[in-house]
């Protein structure tokens, strides 16, 4: 017995020398970094080079790559600020339907001037910067990704003056673009715990802005550019030299009456002539990534159990939102209106045409067959002559039940569940 005593101590032995050895080694695994630390510090460029150094070896970590993903969102959304800060944008009402010039950019004392080309460029670094995302968030396939952030504490350097102070938070921004009345206290308390669904929902995103950004690039815009880019830039670079005379007020309820003489022009002038036509395809492809992006974040939002600080939760969950409760029926609608649009992206179904209910549109060859945009021609309706036939048309029932379900809330429903 006594030789199985030292057989069994000697193999003990060897174990405990060789777990010794492999724990004296000096180690190549990395600590996983966290984007908070560089989110709520404004030090973006720093959070993205230390997210990339840590996936060159660790490229399946799906935390971190979410991580990286929304610190180059971020990073774009600053990128965007400085630029129209650089132009000295200005906080104009007429700007509160344009998605770019709601932004809260402050006040530039030294603008420079705005070209064209200058915009069109800034344009494009959007849609460059988003692109950056998507590549990012696109390898996230963990079902169990989990990442708490306090979105309302992060700082963005609105001016380029590299440092995020804080009158450069963004529960600040959140106030102006919303109108809401969130204090410091309250983006102190705002954590949310974003999982695979909002990944998804992320990603979706940034095919919803790629798209704005491409329409924009798309078409030609450089007479509306010269007769109203002075409507929200200090200066700009016009033939109309006049235009950047700013009459003095009096008072705060002085009025301008070229104000609403420039408007009239503004949509005057929003026709274009088509210049990239290949744009409105990767629109129309842009689109259709929404779709399917919304299926897969809503599958596996669906699929969830706990309910963990959620940011769009499922019926069963609460969300971080305050008085904010998603139904079995908003969920069964949206399903169902996804499947709809899908079909109308693919020509399969049409959408009304407003003049001739016997006829209508054709959505999906406005851009696989694209022609200039006349904003007027298209409320008017000739616009959409070349697209007219009598095809299948979209299923009302499937919106009215939309209505029914989302009621007045709609549309800010719409902008959430994306």
């Amino acid at each position: 017995m006594q030789w199985i005593w030292r057989s069994l101590i000697a193999i003990l032995i060897t174990c405990l020398i060789s777990i010794s050895a492999i724990a004296l080694q000096p180690s190549n695994a990395a600590i996983a970094p966290l984007p908070d630390p560089y989110l709520t510090t404004g030090k973006l460029a720093e959070g993205e080079k230390v997210f990339k150094d840590y996936l060159k070896n660790n490229d399946k970590d799906d935390k971190a790559r979410f991580g990286l993903g929304v610190i180059q969102f971020m990073s774009g959304t600053e990128r965007l600020m400085q630029s129209l800060y650089r132009y000295g944008m200005i906080q104009n009402p007429a700007g509160g339907s344009i998605p770019f010039f709601r932004l809260p950019v402050p006040t530039n004392p030294k603008p420079q001037t705005l070209t064209y080309d200058g915009l069109q460029q800034v344009f494009q670094g959007w849609i460059d910067d988003l692109a950056t995302v998507r590549t990012t968030l696109e390898p996230i396939k963990d079902q169990n990704l989990k990442l708490a952030l306090r979105l309302g504490l992060v700082r963005l350097d609105f001016d380029g003056d590299g440092k995020a102070d804080d009158k450069e938070m963004l529960w600040k921004i959140f106030n102006s673009v919303t109108g809401a009345g969130v204090t410091e206290k309250d983006a102190q308390q705002f954590l949310i715990a974003f999982d695979r669904g909002d990944a998804l929902w992320l990603q979706g995103y940034t095919h919803v802005l790629g798209a704005i950004g491409e329409f924009l690039r798309a078409y030609d815009s450089r007479e509306l550019f010269a007769a109203c880019a002075h409507l929200f830039f200090q200066n700009v670079d016009t033939p109309h030299k006049f235009l950047l005379i700013r009459p003095k007020k009096t008072d705060e309820y002085s009025f301008n009456i070229f104000d609403p003489l420039d408007l009239v022009t503004a949509v005057h002038l929003t026709k274009f002539p088509l210049v990239e036509p290949q744009r409105m395809t990767t629109i129309l492809n842009h689109m259709k990534s929404v779709i399917s992006l919304s299926r897969e974040s809503w599958k596996s939002i669906l699929a969830e159990t706990d309910s963990d600080r959620e940011w769009i939760p499922n019926p069963k969950q609460l969300s971080v939102i305050p008085q904010v409760r998603v139904t079995d029926e908003m969920v069964k609608s949206w399903l169902k209106s996804l499947d709809e649009i899908a079909m109308i992206l693919d020509g399969k179904k049409n959408i009304p045409f407003w003049r001739d209910e016997k006829l209508s549109i054709d959505f999906a060859r406005i851009f696989t067959e694209p022609r200039a945009f006349d904003l007027v021609s298209w409320v008017q309706g000739t616009a959409a002559t070349p697209y007219l036939e009598k095809g299948t048309t979209t299923d009302a029932r499937v919106w009215n039940e939309m209505v029914n379900a989302f009621g007045s809330n709609l549309f800010g429903f719409v902008v959430w569940f994306n």
